[in-house]
């Protein structure tokens, strides 16, 4: 990554919307927040030193055994952590993508390949990462190509990052399906399905090998106290973040078609996220007006491998919101 990654409101005073990371921001947390403050007292004694009772409710919820589930310290623990346990392989990454693939192959002496053309997926050793639904696309790979490029190299270790999985209608390979595969790892996050970016919660799953080989890796306490139950709690009360989906794409295809109509290229998606790119100025420019006139966030896409100055991408708020994002991206074309 050349310098950072979006949702970086603390560089201006005044955020009033938040588009620039792909969570959706407007649930209520109340119930949390009373557990939570309630937990306070377990911050005096050390959580366990891999959380194996959240780990079990996760393998339960997938029907799968708790050995084939490891929760991490946010999906990007479980990135390093892989490329840690592989470490010195050949590492092929789908671009564009979430940086931090690259990142920790590199930091653990992978030679890193990118790549945006599966022709150039050669050979049956090494890894493909690739994240399903993509960030910053939106783009989701067909469940049967994966399939399929799975089984003819049998060799290869598959990591398929879907912490956006809930945001999409398309299927994605389920957790108690690759359990099964010898080269397959799901990454998963519970930062942005349940919106609590800052807690840093995730998990790995897999057969009991791969896990094991990637257990060897991890420091203990990794996941604090408090984040540990975090989880539980979300995992005990579904009914208070059931997301309706079909609303957000709606919502979405409504403000792609809005910025459309005034000259932005929107590329396609199955998420409520989407990359779009200007056909003059920088998203640099446009992030800075919206962020100091309007208090409006997106996230200036420059940075990711294989894409220019003019992308920026956008996760779809509420109604009112997005309708202060459309008019302030209007005045901002307008102006300049």
């Amino acid at each position: 990554m050349i310098n950072g990654h979006g949702d970086d409101a603390y560089r201006y005073t005044a955020i009033h919307a938040n588009f620039s990371s792909n969570v959706y921001h407007r649930v209520n947390h109340d119930g949390l927040n009373r557990y939570l403050a309630g937990c306070l007292p377990c911050i005096r004694s050390y959580p366990e030193p891999e959380p194996y009772a959240l780990a079990a409710e996760l393998a339960r919820l997938h029907g799968v055994s708790p050995e084939e589930v490891c929760v991490t310290n946010g999906a990007t623990e479980a990135i390093y952590l892989i490329a840690q346990a592989f470490r010195g392989s050949h590492s092929a990454v789908w671009i564009p993508t979430f940086s931090e693939y690259a990142d920790a192959c590199r930091l653990h002496g992978h030679r890193v390949e990118g790549i945006s053309s599966l022709e150039k997926l050669t050979g049956n050793e090494g890894i493909f990462w690739l994240c399903n639904p993509n960030n910053p696309t939106g783009q989701t790979w067909d469940a049967a190509t994966l399939r399929r490029l799975i089984a003819a190299y049998p060799r290869k270790l598959f990591v398929i990052d879907q912490s956006y999985a809930l945001f999409t209608e398309k299927e994605v390979l389920s957790v108690a399906e690759t359990v099964k595969l010898p080269n397959v790892l799901l990454l998963h996050s519970m930062t942005k399905c349940y919106a609590v970016p800052g807690l840093r919660l995730g998990a790995v799953t897999g057969s009991r090998e791969l896990l094991s080989r990637i257990r060897a890796c991890r420091m203990p306490w990794s996941v604090n106290a408090l984040a540990v139950e975090a989880g539980h709690y979300l995992l005990q009360h579904p009914e208070e973040y059931r997301m309706d989906i079909q609303a957000l794409l709606t919502e979405r295809k409504r403000v792609t078609d809005a910025l459309e109509a005034f000259g932005v290229e929107v590329l396609p998606t199955d998420t409520h996220y989407f990359l779009a790119r200007l056909q003059k100025g920088t998203a640099a420019q446009l992030k800075e007006f919206l962020a100091t006139r309007h208090g409006l966030l997106i996230r200036d896409a420059s940075n990711f491998e294989g894409l220019d100055a003019r992308y920026f991408r956008i996760a779809i708020q509420t109604e009112e919101e997005n309708n202060l994002l459309i008019e302030g991206i209007h005045e901002w074309i307008q102006n300049s």
